[in-house]
């Protein structure tokens, strides 16, 4: 195996002196690849951290950016990194939270993995991001064929699922590569918008080349979709929803009749028929059993947090170890019982019946206490500015840019709107394959932002 990769390693870094831009296909469309993952002496190393190192260090030796900042050439740079002040408010916050948690191995492995080397690959993204947009996107239409066929393959035959109970046909929740379900929803969410974006920046009338293409679009998005509903990630499939809507909304007046008309179509059909209407008001309430576990996680996350951690948080990946003693081992699941709270203090048998076991999480499942708890309240402030100033900058870009553009700009703001979705009860930012969608996306945004801004 170690043969294996070191070979690969090799062939990849040749593919990168000579080709660069092949180099970077292949980590994105190998972002799984993270889970490959053995040591080199007492660091933990994973085959997607090497590549992005190896495609950082090509591109820093052979374009050389250190001389675009010679003084004589300094007055002549039209173009700043985009959100280069919040990358680098993010990076001191990061750096603040290593320090919180005492610079321990474990933290220092977060920070590169979630942060530098994310962050690394932004950077030469940029860089190279002359041409299209597309050849970005393209690598992502391959990585969510491959996680989406095998967990069609694992719905079928129930194999591969290395977990009993979610194995089993009546409960079945698909894994894919991943080591839990819900990992296949935080996946292919965003994704799913971009390979849209791309889908319709595609003109009508087309070749057949073109045509080709676009059925492998539509196949890919539907095969991701039957992916995430297999895995029953409820979050991904809310976050699909909303974000749909947030883009049909932003595309064009017909779009927006549409998801009006079927918003309201959907409230009254929902309203009139009760099981639907208890279930999205269990939901929207948060109510159900895995709402009221969060809503445990947060009440928990704040009393820690007013524990003269306000500022500091609890720092990069301390947050188990700093939550323990405020940590409840369960909670009574409440339900429409109106004598409730009588049995679950007067009834043992009743009490054990509703008496939820809830183990301590690695993050709050929240995107705005996630960021809190490990890089500090700044932090999580300045990751909220960045995607508020995503998210102005993309709905100007729509006013001016070609057909082509803004399509791909719409699909972006779907991905980061279904990131933002989802990120209301999850994670979808700490964890390796996550936190390079995240830039990605930043990235594919920040290149469009300075090619318009070269047009106009």
């Amino acid at each position: 195996m170690d043969i294996l990769i070191i070979t690969g390693l090799i062939l990849f870094t040749f593919i990168a002196i000579l080709r660069l831009d092949w180099a970077l296909f292949i980590v994105l469309a190998a972002l799984p690849s993270y889970l490959i993952r053995w040591q080199i002496g007492p660091v933990p190393v994973t085959l997607l951290e090497l590549m992005i190192l190896i495609s950082f260090v090509v591109w820093f030796i052979r374009d050389k950016p250190w001389q675009r900042y010679k003084k004589q050439d300094w007055k002549n740079r039209k173009q700043r990194y985009p959100y280069s002040l919040e990358i680098v408010g993010i990076l001191i916050a990061a750096w603040a939270g290593l320090a919180i948690a005492g610079f321990d191995n474990s933290s220092l492995g977060i920070l590169k993995a979630y942060f530098l080397e994310p962050i690394m690959l932004y950077i030469v993204i940029l860089n190279r991001g002359q041409g299209s947009n597309k050849k970005y996107i393209w690598p992502l239409v391959i990585s969510a064929a491959f996680i989406s066929i095998i967990a069609i393959f694992q719905q079928i035959t129930g194999l591969y699922i290395f977990n009993d109970f979610w194995a089993q046909l009546s409960q079945r929740r698909v894994t894919s590569v991943f080591a839990y379900p819900n990992a296949v929803g935080l996946y292919l969410a965003p994704i799913i918008f971009l390979i849209f974006g791309l889908l319709i920046s595609y003109p009508k009338k087309t070749n057949l080349l073109t045509a080709g293409k676009k059925i492998i679009l539509i196949i890919t998005i539907l095969t991701s979709l039957a992916a995430i509903v297999f895995a029953r990630s409820e979050g991904a499939l809310i976050a699909i929803a909303g974000a749909s809507f947030i883009v049909a909304i932003l595309a064009n007046k017909h779009s927006r009749r549409i998801a009006l008309s079927l918003m309201i179509i959907a409230i009254v059909a929902t309203s009139l028929y009760s099981p639907a209407w208890n279930y999205l008001k269990q939901k929207a309430t948060l109510m159900d059993l895995s709402g009221q576990i969060r809503r445990q996680q947060w009440a928990e996350t704040m009393v820690m947090l007013n524990d003269d951690r306000i500022i500091s948080g609890a720092g990069l990946n301390n947050y188990q170890e700093t939550v323990a003693p405020f940590h409840q081992e369960g909670i009574f699941v409440k339900n429409d019982d109106p004598e409730f709270h009588r049995h679950v203090v007067w009834n043992a048998e009743y009490r054990a019946k509703v008496w939820q076991p809830v183990e301590i999480y690695l993050y709050p499942h929240n995107i705005f206490l996630n960021f809190w708890t490990e890089i500090t309240l700044f932090g999580a402030l300045l990751f909220m500015w960045l995607i508020a100033r995503y998210y102005y900058d993309a709905l100007r870009l729509l006013k001016t840019l070609d057909r082509e553009k803004r399509n791909i700009t719409l699909g972006l703001i779907g991905a980061m709107s279904a990131i933002v979705i989802h990120g209301l009860v999850d994670v979808p930012y700490f964890k390796n394959d996550l936190a390079i969608i995240f830039w990605l996306i930043i990235a594919i945004l920040g290149i469009i932002k300075i090619k318009n801004k070269k047009t106009v």
